[in-house]
C-alpha cells in the first residue's frame, strides 16, 4: 500500500513538474489585438488557449498593422500578431523574415482577406448572368441610384480608405460612367453599412465596395463579383491604388494574405506545443463572419466572442491543440 501510495505521489509530482516546466517554457507572451473585430476576437482566442491550455502568462496589447509588425521586426515585441495583413507592408515583412526577426505561423485566414465589388445573393440568384463587373455594368437599370433613378449606382467607401481609392480607380478603368453609373460616396463606414442593410431589408438591388471577413457579411449574404480580367500586380501597384493616376486599367482585386506572425525570440523559447498550436490555428471567413455577426448583435467584447466561439466550435478548435490542452480549455470554460 505504501509502495502504491508512493508511486501515485511520484506520478502526480511528475505531472505537476511537467506542467510547471511547460508554463515556464512558454512564460510571458504578449498578443497584439488590432483595432478591428476579427483580429480582436482572434487575439482573445489565443489568450484563452495559450493561458488555459499551455500555461502561458498571456497578455493582450493594443496594436495596428503597421506599428505592430514594424515593432516586431525592429524590437522583437509584441510576441504574436494573430491577424497580420502582410500585403499592407510587404517590404517590412520580407525584411523581417529574411533577417530572421519574425516567423510566419498559420495562415490565419486561409480564404484571405477579400475586397472587391459585391451584390446581394438574392440579386445573384435572380440574375445568374451577373457574374462579373462587366456583366453588372450592362444593366444600370437594375441598380438605380438614390438620387437619380435613371442612372445606376455603385456605392463606395468613405474617404481615406484604400478600398475607396481602388474603387474610384476601377470605376474609371471600367468606364462605369459611360455605362450609365454614378459613384456614390457613402461618407462613412456606417453609411456604407447602412446602404447595404437598407437594400437587404427591402430586397432591393445594390452593388458596391465591401470586404470580408466582416460582421455585416455574416448577417447579409453577399456575392463578390469577378473582375473578368486577369490580375496584374504591376498595374495594380502603378495605378489602381494611386488616387491621382490618370489612366487606370481594368484589374482584378488581389486576395490579401493574412498570416499569424511570431517574433523570433518568442518562437525560439515557446516550445513545440505552443508553436504547433500557432501553426494550426486558422478559420474560414464564413466562420468569422458569423461569429462577428453574433458579437455585433449581442454587443459582445472580444473576450465574450472568444468564449462563445470556444463553447460552440469544439469540432474546429480541438484540432488545433493537443488532447491534454483541449481538456484544460474545456474545463476553464
Amino acid at each position: 500500500m505504501k509502495t502504491l501510495l508512493a508511486s501515485t505521489c511520484l506520478a502526480v509530482g511528475l505531472l505537476a513538474a511537467a506542467g510547471a516546466a511547460s508554463a515556464a517554457e512558454c512564460g510571458d507572451v504578449t498578443i497584439a489585438s488590432m483595432n478591428w473585430q476579427s483580429a480582436e476576437v482572434m487575439s482573445n482566442v489565443d489568450k484563452i488557449i495559450l493561458s488555459e491550455g499551455y500555461g502561458c502568462n498571456a497578455e493582450i496589447t493594443t496594436g495596428d498593422t503597421v506599428p505592430t509588425i514594424t515593432s516586431m521586426v525592429e524590437k522583437g515585441e509584441p510576441d504574436i500578431a494573430p491577424e497580420g495583413w502582410i500585403d499592407l507592408l510587404p517590404d517590412v515583412v520580407k525584411r523581417g523574415l529574411d533577417e530572421g526577426k519574425i516567423v510566419e505561423a498559420a495562415k490565419s485566414l486561409p480564404d484571405g482577406g477579400n475586397q472587391g465589388w459585391w451584390i446581394p445573393k438574392y440579386v445573384a440568384d435572380q440574375h445568374p448572368d451577373l457574374k462579373t463587373i462587366g456583366d453588372v455594368l450592362k444593366h444600370p437599370d437594375l441598380f438605380p441610384g438614390p438620387e437619380d433613378k435613371s442612372k445606376g449606382a455603385i456605392y463606395n467607401g468613405p474617404q481615406g480608405w484604400g478600398g475607396t481609392v481602388v474603387t474610384t480607380q476601377l470605376y474609371k478603368a471600367f468606364d462605369a460612367e459611360k455605362a450609365g453609373f454614378t459613384l456614390v460616396d457613402t461618407g462613412s463606414a456606417a453609411g456604407l453599412d447602412g446602404s447595404i442593410a437598407k437594400a437587404y431589408e427591402r430586397k432591393e438591388p445594390w452593388v458596391g465596395y465591401y470586404w470580408a471577413p466582416t460582421s455585416l457579411l455574416g448577417k447579409y449574404e453577399m456575392v463578390k463579383l469577378d473582375a473578368g480580367v486577369p490580375e496584374d500586380a504591376a498595374e495594380w501597384k502603378r495605378c489602381n491604388t494611386v488616387a491621382d493616376c490618370p489612366d487606370p486599367k481594368p484589374n482584378s482585386w488581389p486576395v490579401d494574405r493574412v498570416f499569424t506572425l511570431v517574433a523570433k525570440p518568442f518562437a525560439d523559447k515557446a516550445g513545440p506545443d505552443v508553436m504547433g498550436y500557432l501553426g494550426k490555428r486558422a478559420w474560414s471567413n464564413d466562420t468569422v463572419n458569423k461569429l462577428m455577426a453574433w458579437m455585433t448583435d449581442n454587443q459582445a467584447t472580444g473576450e465574450d466572442g472568444a468564449k462563445y466561439f470556444l463553447k460552440n466550435n469544439e469540432d474546429l478548435w480541438t484540432k488545433w491543440v493537443s488532447p491534454e490542452a483541449a481538456e484544460k480549455i474545456k474545463s476553464s470554460l
